[in-house]
C-alpha cells in the first residue's frame, strides 16, 4: 500500500518509485503487488489486504509513506498475526525510526525481506489507533491551519506550518482539561497536551525517540506554564519530534480519560486531525501489531 503524496513519493514519479521498489523486492525474490492509493481509498485498501492476508493470499502487508499512511494500514491489522512491514516515504517517519528502519527504499526493503518479525504496542482513543502519539491543543490547529492554507494557496508543507504558527502566537487556543489516570486526577489549563505510544526520551542524544515501543504503556505530555512564545515552540518542537523535560510535565499511565466542557476536541493522531466526542479514553495496547523491523536491541 503506497500513498503517492507522501514526502519522498511526492518528489518522484509514480513510474520511477513503482520501478524502484519493484526492483528492491525482486533482488530478493520478492513478489510483491504495489498499489498507490490514497484518503479513503488507502483505508478500504488495506482492510481488503488485511482479508487477503488472512485468506492466505499475502504473507505481509507494507506500507510505503508518512506517519499518517502507515497508521492508516496498520489500523487495518491491529490485534493480527500478519507481519506487517513499512518503507518510509514521508517527511518525518518517526514510526519507522523508532523501529531502527532504515530512509533508503532499497535498505528498508531488505529489512522486509529479512522477515524478522516483533511485536509492538499502539494507543488507542476512543477506537481509533495511533501509533506514535495523540496530541490536543495547539499541535491540531497548527496542522489545520498549515492544511488549509496549503491548498488555498499552493504552499508548501513547511512555508505554510510557518505561516500557521505566526497565527496560532496571535491566538493561542487554552483548553481546561480534567484527566484522569491510574490514582490520579488533576484539572488544568494548557495549550498542549501529548499522550505518547510509549515514552519519549526526553534528553540527550536521543532526544525525542523513543527507547522502545513495547513496554505497555503510556507517556502523558502536559505543557507546563510559560510565555506565548514558549508555548508555540514547544509545538514546533513537537512538530519535529523535539520534546524536553524542560517544557513538560510527564507520567507514565496504562490508561487514562480527558474531559471537557466541550462535546468535542480536535484530536491530532500521528499528525492527522480528527473532531472526537469528549471524554476521550485513552488506553494502550501492548503487542497488538507485528512489525517486519530490526530486534529491539539492534544497533
Amino acid at each position: 500500500m503506497l500513498n503517492s503524496s507522501s514526502g519522498t513519493a511526492a518528489k518522484k514519479k509514480q513510474e520511477e518509485l513503482h520501478a524502484e521498489l519493484r526492483a528492491a523486492f525482486e533482488r530478493h525474490t520478492i513478489s510483491a503487488t504495489l498499489e498507490f492509493l490514497e484518503g479513503p481509498d488507502l483505508q478500504e485498501g488495506a482492510k481488503q489486504a488485511a482479508r487477503r492476508a488472512a485468506a492466505g493470499e499475502f504473507d505481509a502487508i507494507i506500507a510505503g509513506g508518512g506517519d499518517g499512511t502507515t497508521r492508516t494500514v496498520a489500523s487495518a491489522l491491529v490485534g493480527a498475526d500478519i507481519p506487517f512491514g513499512v518503507i518510509p516515504l514521508g517527511t518525518l517517519n518517526n514510526f519507522a525510526k523508532d523501529l531502527k528502519i532504515p530512509s533508503d527504499v532499497t535498505d528498508a526493503v531488505t529489512i522486509i525481506a529479512a522477515g524478522a518479525a516483533r511485536r509492538v504496542d499502539v494507543g488507542n482513543v476512543n477506537g481509533q489507533i495511533f501509533i506514535n502519539n495523540s496530541s490536543i491543543g495547539i499541535y491540531p490547529y497548527l496542522v489545520l491551519d498549515r492544511d488549509r492554507r496549503r491548498k488555498r494557496r499552493g504552499l508548501s508543507k513547511w512555508p505554510a506550518m510557518a505561516l500557521a504558527s505566526l497565527r496560532a502566537f496571535r491566538s493561542l487556543p487554552l483548553r481546561r482539561l480534567s484527566i484522569r489516570a491510574d490514582d490520579c486526577h488533576d484539572t488544568f489549563r494548557s495549550p498542549f497536551v501529548l499522550i505518547g505510544n510509549n515514552a519519549y526520551e526526553l534528553r540527550g542524544a536521543a532526544l525525542g525517540r523513543r527507547p522502545a515501543l513495547d513496554r505497555g504503556e503510556l507517556a502523558l505530555l502536559v505543557a507546563k506554564p510559560q510565555s506565548r512564545l514558549g508555548l508555540l515552540w514547544l509545538g514546533l518542537k513537537c512538530v519535529f519530534g523535539m520534546v524536553d523535560q524542560h517544557n513538560l510535565r510527564s507520567i507514565k499511565v496504562t490508561a487514562l480519560e480527558v474531559s471537557s466542557h466541550r462535546k468535542r476536541l480536535l484530536v491530532a493522531l500521528d499528525g492527522e486531525i480528527r473532531s472526537m466526542e469528549t471524554p476521550l479514553r485513552y488506553k494502550i495496547m501492548p503487542a497488538a501489531l507485528r512489525v517486519l523491523a530490526p530486534a529491539a536491541n539492534d544497533p
